[in-house]
This record gives structure tokens, C-alpha cells and sequence, in this order.
């Protein structure tokens, strides 16, 4: 059975909200001015795909982006026949339409993707800059305003899924962390509407987790995980359950963990 990714495909036409926490804009601009591929790397929910969101943007560039996943092959990135109306028909997969179109190609956890789909990145992220369609025998020249994002969490490294130094070494690397507090306050409240106040306690919240990672816990709270229990609190839901449901019961199904984490928000809220 053939499976055809889905890949979100759009021009972003508003500004997406982001605050900058060093010199990554000026860095991604000067990377693609240069014709450099891009790796973000950081912890989950840490705002690299908002990040990737805003530069499209920025630059004016259409916005490819696709989450791997363990059965993720070259062949669903690049395309393949497919039989339509009697017909075989050749399909453009999302990185060969981002080639073709001069757009920014965001390939989020490229660690989870098949060891195969490096055959297919590695021409693209050097100084040749070509994508070989083999089953058409056809090989693509990206235009200058190509650019290939890569994203990966660190704290997920194995020996089975790392990102090999023949890639790494074709890219720009820019690390992402979660933001000081007070913009991450900022963030949360922009994002969900909460009083600057409760999301100030939000993030005291998440960094009481984040302490924790490696005692317990293989992840703090994200940024992510704090806006929905922002939302939550501004619909009408207390304080104490929207963060046990949206930060606390995400991170961890541990017992002993969860009374903890509780026992963290009955001290904050």
C-alpha cells in the first residue's frame, strides 16, 4: 500500500509572533543569502518551528513542512507514480515541489526519518545543490531561493538515531533553549490572552520541571504545554487542574512523579 505524506504547504501572509533570544534571525538571513542549509536544534515545544514560521515570513518565501516519522523514505520526499484515473502519473514529493517552487523546506525531526532519506539531502545541502529524481532520471538545480531546515532534539539522541557528522557538517547549526522568563511570560501571554501575572507563574512552574529532567523526568514543560494551560485558565478552568492536565499528566505517567508535580502547582496556584 502506497501512503502519501501530508505536508503543510502555504505563503504566510501575517507576521507570526516570535521574540528573539540572540542573533538566529540575523544568522538564518545571512544562511540563506549564502546559500547555507539550516539545523535547528533544542528541546521540544522550544519555538523551532515558530522560528522556521517566521522566517518564511520574513523572507517572503513559500513554507514546505514536513513531520518524519520512523517510516518516513526518500521516495515520500521526493515522489513517485502513482496510478490516477487509468493514468500513471508522476507525483512531486514535498521536497521536490519546494525545490521546483524556490521555497524553505522543513524537514521537523529529521532523526526519526529513515537512514535513506540522507541520499536525497546530502546533494541538496552542499555546494552542489541538486536533487536527482532517479525514477525520472531527471536531476533539479535549487534556485537561490532554496533553503533545506532541518530540526533535532538532542535530548533524544541515541545510537540509533543521531544525526551522522557527514550531515551535520552540511549546515549551519543554531540552538534553541526555552526563553528567559521574562519572555517566555511574554510569550505565553501573547499566545493564549492570560494575565502577564498567571503566566509568570506558569513559567515559575516550568522551570520547576526542567530542574527535574534527569530525576525523574525526560522532559521539563515546554513553552507549548504552558500556553494550553493558559487557555485553559482563561476559559474558566482553576489554575491547579488546567496545569495537572496540561503540564503535569503530559510529562509523565509515573505516580510518584505526578504527586510531585502536584504537589509544585498547589504550591504556585
Amino acid at each position: 500500500m502506497i501512503r502519501i505524506i501530508r505536508a503543510e504547504e502555504f505563503i504566510i501572509e501575517t507576521e507570526p509572533f516570535y521574540l528573539p533570544s540572540g542573533r538566529e534571525i540575523e544568522l538564518f538571513e545571512s544562511a540563506h543569502r549564502n546559500l547555507i542549509p539550516v539545523l535547528l536544534k533544542g528541546p521540544t515545544g522550544c519555538g523551532k518551528t515558530r522560528f522556521m514560521e517566521y522566517m518564511a515570513w520574513k523572507l517572503g518565501r513559500p513554507l514546505i513542512t514536513v513531520s518524519c516519522h520512523d517510516d518516513l523514505t526518500a521516495s515520500d520526499l521526493v515522489g513517485r507514480y502513482l496510478v490516477q484515473g487509468g493514468e500513471t502519473v508522476w507525483v512531486d514529493g514535498p521536497l521536490t515541489r519546494a525545490v521546483r517552487v524556490g521555497g524553505i523546506c522543513y524537514l521537523d525531526e529529521i532523526v526519526e526519518a529513515r537512514k535513506d532519506t540522507t541520499v536525497v539531502i546530502h546533494p541538496l545541502a552542499d555546494d552542489r545543490r541538486i536533487l536527482p529524481i532517479e525514477k525520472r532520471g531527471e536531476i533539479l538545480k535549487a534556485p537561490p531561493e532554496f533553503l533545506l531546515g532541518i530540526s533535532y532534539n538532542p535530548g533524544y539522541q541515541s545510537v540509533m538515531k543521531d544525526i551522522k557528522q557527514s550531515t551535520r557538517q552540511r549546515f549551519l547549526a543554531l540552538e534553541f533553549t526555552y526563553p528567559e522568563k521574562k519572555h517566555e511570560a511574554a510569550i505565553v501571554s501573547r499566545e493564549s490572552g492570560i494575565d502577564g501575572r498567571v503566566a509568570e507563574s506558569l513559567v515559575s512552574l516550568a522551570e520547576k520541571t526542567r530542574n527535574l529532567k534527569d530525576r525523574g523526568l525526560v522532559e521539563g514543560a515546554s513553552t507549548r504545554l504552558l500556553i494550553h494551560a493558559a487557555k485553559l485558565i482563561l476559559s474558566g478552568i482553576d489554575p491547579a487542574t488546567a496545569c495537572n492536565a496540561a503540564v503535569a499528566a503530559p510529562l509523565t505517567d509515573d505516580h510518584e512523579m505526578l504527586e510531585a508535580l502536584t504537589e509544585l502547582i498547589r504550591s504556585l496556584f
